[in-house]
């Protein structure tokens, strides 16, 4: 199998050499199982300049809880020292009748304690603040930057792992901001201190410690690499289990109606092995790491305890430093299980920005023009210009050329694949041509900037999807700052407003989720009322009548007359009805426009439309 990175970097088509890791960039390594060595370095680099950006805005609160966490790790290390003085000094002048240095040295020592635990409250409170921060940041960023990108992603990217991003991704930083990252400064701080105070106390002691170094090293070595793949694996089935959880639930239907439960059931438990074996092997490289640290750290105690023991025999070293170097070699150890725990959390945030930075570094393929030509009041005149598209190196418009004046109304027919929806989604710039251009009013599309083309082209398409609000919030998706009065106007020129009434809260009722309160004719039509509402220059009818029951769609068609009323129209459909009040018919056909007329002219021609419409009058007879 090919691992991405495995390959070697190729050229452009200009002959200039391409993006070395074009093959890691955005989510291409996801699904990987494995990564090469020059893989894992792009991405770690990628993660931390991720974390980089969010931490920067914090640069200065950053630096006072470092000074915060100097302060209190120096107040929290004066104990053993201050015991060491009280066992040498203190004990020996309360034995001479002088109780004056206990007196200080426990004074000192109460001083030391309240230093440490005020300074210990104002580093807590100060670094969960920052971190609660830099987790709004990141969620706020994904989120936007997600609904940026195209739709050739999201039709690639499934809604479960958009769901997973911000989730269990983002909660795995957020458990190492909020837990992870105060016992890593606090153990790392500890670690550098207590090193350099050991050789201080007692340079042969000192050295006798460091012994133990060489098999940390190894250890946590070991332990580094063998977790950052472990990680990983977490973070992908966890991944998998959520986009299998959002599919089942999200066509639940579907799956009642097929009975197909027992076999989601099976594939959910198959996906959740996958997660339970990948958190073992985590575990279980946990389980082996700790207790080797504690082990190594007791072994070096005992072999400081020994040779200390001979030098005080000796008379070469006072009692009170070895049990101040005893009590600061225990401090020594005691973090390394906390930078181990902490590890355990950075590898888990750590696989998590990777996915998250990969999502961060995709970019829309119909990106914002850097110098957009302005539209205003677009008049709705549409032009494809030697148009070729196709969907992963399939070809779907070899070629298109095609004019539509402003005001006119456009049916496209033809046999499902025939390339309608794929031109309609061009002429929304949902998609970008791979060769030509499409324009509006004489501007190509990606030279508009996305707020104007948004507002000039609107698509209702086939699903007819409502959002979780009232009928009026609904309706007013497309104009936010439209009135009561506009909304009801909109719903009253489309045919929507009788029903609408009859509902338990009028305009004011709650839709539910996915407007599942309403049926699918009235979703379609307070759909069509948004669309009123956002008086597009230009209008694309995207199956958008297929959902109508006869009623539903006779009065459809009678407000459809007002909605395409002085606006540019591309009407998709199969249903002759709606083909009807076209002015002119365009027949496609493997990508390419056979037939081209209005209705009335077409029927009566003998081609590909004649046989259509026959085959829908036989249908309603």
């Amino acid at each position: 199998m090919t691992t991405p990175g495995s390959g070697a970097a190729g050229t452009t088509g200009h002959g200039a050499p391409a993006d070395a890791h074009a093959d890691w960039r955005g989510v291409a390594t996801e699904d990987a199982d494995e990564l090469s060595a020059s893989a894992s370095s792009f991405l770690r680099g990628r993660s931390r300049r991720l974390l980089g950006e969010l931490l920067r805005p914090h640069r200065r609160a950053l630096w006072a809880l470092l000074a915060v966490l100097t302060a209190q790790n120096l107040a929290w290390l004066a104990g053993p020292f201050l015991v060491g003085v009280g066992i040498d000094s203190a004990v020996p002048a309360l034995l001479a009748g002088d109780a004056g240095p206990l007196v200080w040295v426990t004074l000192a020592m109460v001083g030391a304690a309240l230093a440490d635990t005020g300074l210990r409250y104002v580093f807590l409170m100060g670094s969960g603040r920052v971190g609660q921060e830099v987790l709004l940041t990141l969620r706020r960023r994904v989120f936007r930057h997600v609904q940026q990108l195209p739709l050739s992603f999201h039709e690639r990217y499934t809604s479960g792992k958009t769901i997973s991003r911000l989730t269990s991704d983002v909660e795995a930083l957020a458990e190492l901001l909020d837990e992870g990252l105060d016992g890593l400064l606090t153990a790392l701080f500890s670690v550098l201190a207590i090193g350099v105070v050991l050789l201080v106390l007692d340079l042969p002691l000192g050295l006798v410690a460091l012994l133990g170094f060489p098999l940390l090293f190894l250890l946590a070595r070991w332990f580094q690499r063998s977790s950052t793949v472990a990680y990983r694996r977490t973070r992908q089935t966890v991944a998998a289990l959520i986009v299998q959880f959002t599919e089942t639930f999200g066509g639940i239907r579907a799956v009642q109606a097929f009975r197909r439960e027992g076999r989601n059931d099976q594939l959910h438990a198959a996906l959740n092995e996958d997660n339970r074996q990948a958190h073992h092997r985590a575990f279980w490289l946990v389980a082996v790491f700790m207790p080797a640290v504690t082990l190594i750290g007791n072994l070096v105690t005992v072999a400081v305890l020994g040779h200390g023991a001979l030098r005080v025999m000796d008379g070469d070293l006072a009692v009170g430093v070895l049990v101040s170097f005893l009590l600061y070699l225990r401090r020594f150890f005691d973090p390394l299980q906390d930078i181990a725990i902490f590890y355990n959390s950075y590898q888990s945030a750590n696989a998590a920005l990777e996915k998250l930075s990969g999502v961060l570094e995709e970019r829309s393929t119909v990106p914002e023009p850097p110098d957009p030509v302005p539209v205003r009041d677009a008049a709705g005149e549409l032009v494809f210009d030697g148009v070729r598209f196709g969907y992963g190196g399939a070809t779907v418009l070899p070629g298109l050329d095609l004019r539509i004046p402003a005001g006119q109304t456009v049916a496209l027919v033809g046999v499902t694949g025939a390339g309608k929806s794929t031109l309609a989604r061009l002429a929304a710039r949902f998609h970008d041509p791979l060769e030509g251009e499409v324009r509006l009013d004489g501007v190509p599309l990606h030279r508009i900037a996305d707020a104007d083309l948004r507002r000039a082209v609107v698509m209702v398409t086939q699903e007819g999807f409502l959002f979780t609000g009232s009928v009026a919030d609904n309706i007013s998706f497309g104009r936010p700052d439209a009135g009561r009065a506009e909304i009801e106007a909109a719903a009253r020129a489309i045919g929507a407003d009788t029903f609408i009434r009859a509902l338990p809260d009028g305009y004011d009722t709650d839709v539910h989720k996915r407007g599942g309160r309403l049926s699918a004719g009235q979703r379609q039509v307070v759909g069509f009322a948004r669309a009123f509402l956002a008086d597009p220059a230009v209008l694309v009818l995207d199956e958008a009548t297929s959902s109508l029951d006869v009623p539903s769609e006779r009065l459809v068609q009678r407000a459809l007359q007002t909605l395409l009323a002085d606006r540019t129209a591309l009407i998709i459909a199969h249903r002759l009805s709606t083909v009807e009040i076209a002015d002119r018919v365009l027949v496609m056909d493997a990508g390419r426009i056979v037939e081209d007329g209005p209705p009335a002219e077409l029927v009566g021609g003998g081609g590909r439309f004649a046989d259509l419409h026959r085959a829908w009058v036989d249908s309603l007879v």
